[in-house]
């Protein structure tokens, strides 16, 4: 089964909420007994551009690979009324280990501009034939659109950019209007939100080294909220801490408020984008500019 849904299934859903929209605004005097919707990737002029979504950067998603590395994540089979269900599991209102967190695997659509400088605040890398954001500068209509460290991107401004060069795709948002970009972007596998609350003494429960999580305090507000170790933090209250020192990451986390939002993903993904990013992710600002 396919972990995200398709780019063509963003574009489904999307026109089967106006169809509903428009229903409800306007109902007609009778309701025909059939109602045929189109079914996902049907006449899409996209369709197949890009391998299903099981894999990432070229990491393969299987259930057997979930299993063997991440088995927290692996796929169960649930038997309800005689109808058996695949779900990823596990999902947060189905586990006491990952409860009150958020997994998240989909595709999105994100609208940016672009700063008095013309730039939008983001760098792309080209990996096995998809294009992932390396660099997002804080601050920047990028970084406050939402965009992120290791999503993919799918389509800027309708134009699919599977296949397409790290110059190709800068050059498509250097061209684009100042104003109403629009991006196709999917989520990081199985990345998860967390909430967190500190304690008395100003802390949530966790220990890490090299942004990994390595230790759980027993009792404490991450143990208690799902936080798992090997698993790596990619922001903390939206901040990126992507290459941050641990000193850092730590500073981030003494400066925000009593309540916390880390997002973290399991290590295993991690190393592999880093294997994949980090010549372009380390690379001084002014050598290789944001776009």
């Amino acid at each position: 089964m396919s972990l995200y849904p398709s780019l063509e299934d963003m574009k489904v859903d999307k026109m089967v909420r106006a169809q509903m929209a428009q229903y409800e605004a306007s109902p007609p005097a009778y309701q025909p007994m059939h109602h045929a919707l189109p079914s996902p990737g049907y006449g899409a002029p996209n369709a197949h551009v890009y391998p299903t979504l099981g894999e990432y950067m070229g990491l393969e998603l299987s259930q057997d690979v979930i299993a063997l590395n991440m088995p927290e994540y692996q796929v169960q089979t649930v038997q309800s009324g005689g109808a058996v269900t695949n779900l990823i599991a596990p999902l947060s209102s189905q586990s006491i280990s990952l409860q009150k967190a958020t997994v998240t695997q989909a595709i999105r659509q994100v609208i940016l501009c672009k700063d008095r400088d013309g730039k939008c605040g983001l760098r792309l890398h080209s990996v096995n034939n998809g294009v992932f954001i390396c660099y997002v500068q804080a601050g920047s209509p990028a970084a406050l659109s939402g965009l992120r460290f290791g999503d993919q991107v799918l389509e800027i401004n309708n134009v699919a950019v599977a296949g397409m060069s790290m110059d190709q795709c800068h050059n498509l948002l250097k061209k684009a209007p100042s104003n109403g970009i629009n991006m196709a972007v999917r989520d990081r596998p199985f990345e998860r939100t967390i909430t967190l609350h500190k304690d008395s003494l100003g802390h949530v429960g966790f220990q890490f080294k090299d942004g990994k999580i390595v230790g759980l305090v027993k009792d404490s507000s991450a143990a208690r909220n799902g936080v798992l170790t090997d698993h790596q933090l990619l922001e903390v209250n939206t901040i990126n801490v992507v290459g941050m020192k641990d000193k850092d990451i730590s500073k981030v986390i003494e400066e925000s408020p009593s309540i916390v939002n880390i997002t973290i993903i399991p290590h295993y993904i991690y190393k592999h984008m880093i294997s994949k990013m980090s010549s372009s992710l380390f690379k001084e600002v002014d050598r290789t500019p944001a776009v």
